[in-house]
């Protein structure tokens, strides 16, 4: 897989990639991310990628020309699955959505910043709009970075035991049931008898329930 990250500070991400299974993922070729600098792109001697709003109000727009010829520049050297604009009114980012783009091949993230961008970008470019959460953070590169993340941890291969992402919480709109491990007993708390057991189906049906019931608990909305 590729991912092409557009943003203002690239710096952001010198050492995000460089660490745990995302290191790992790009050590084996499974992926590439490359990180480009949005001012670079520019046409004006300033090199800003801003400028006020056309109707008045407060903050900044990021302008269209730099991130039109930047994106039309990447999409004349190859096919993008999807390109996708990290804003905080986009579609909420859930497991099903990060295991769709975990099968496509090559991926552009834009990392916004100010108010937002110019609207004819996202008509121009944009393919999928994805937010993070329900709230405003400074800029895309954060929201960029779990995305990436959390598609990257699917690609196969990228994790040495393919299973453990397949039975994450949300897999299956639930949460994980409770997870232990040694000692089986700790300050008189103990492991339940039936992770003990070595019944395989009999953990496995404890673990079912116990995942519905997390899920109860804490995410009814889930089983909506």
């Amino acid at each position: 897989m590729r991912i092409d990250i557009i943003t203002i500070f690239p710096e952001f991400f010198n050492h995000f990639f460089e660490y745990s299974i995302l290191k790992r993922a790009e050590e084996k070729g499974k992926v590439n991310v490359t990180v480009y600098n949005l001012r670079e792109y520019s046409s004006n001697k300033q090199k800003s990628v801003d400028d006020y709003q056309f109707g008045g109000g407060a903050g900044m727009v990021m302008t269209i020309q730099p991130i039109d010829d930047l994106i039309s520049k990447l999409k004349s050297e190859r096919k993008y699955d999807e390109i996708i604009y990290l804003s905080p009114d986009g579609e909420r980012l859930n497991q099903q959505i990060c295991n769709k783009l975990s099968t496509h091949k090559s991926l552009i993230f834009l990392c916004g910043h100010y108010k937002g961008i110019d609207q004819r970008i996202r008509e121009l470019h944009i393919t999928k709009e994805i937010s993070i959460g329900d709230y405003v953070l400074t800029g895309g590169e954060a929201a960029a970075g779990i995305l990436a993340d959390s598609i990257i941890r699917l690609i196969p291969g990228v994790i040495n035991d393919e299973t453990s992402a397949l039975t994450d919480s949300f897999q299956d709109n639930l949460l994980d049931a409770p997870i232990y491990t040694r000692p089986a007993e700790y300050k008189g708390m103990k492991v339940p008898e039936v992770l003990l057991s070595g019944n395989k189906k009999l953990i496995e049906d404890w673990k079912e329930k116990e995942s519905i019931k997390r899920t109860m608990e804490k995410r009814p909305d889930l089983l909506e």
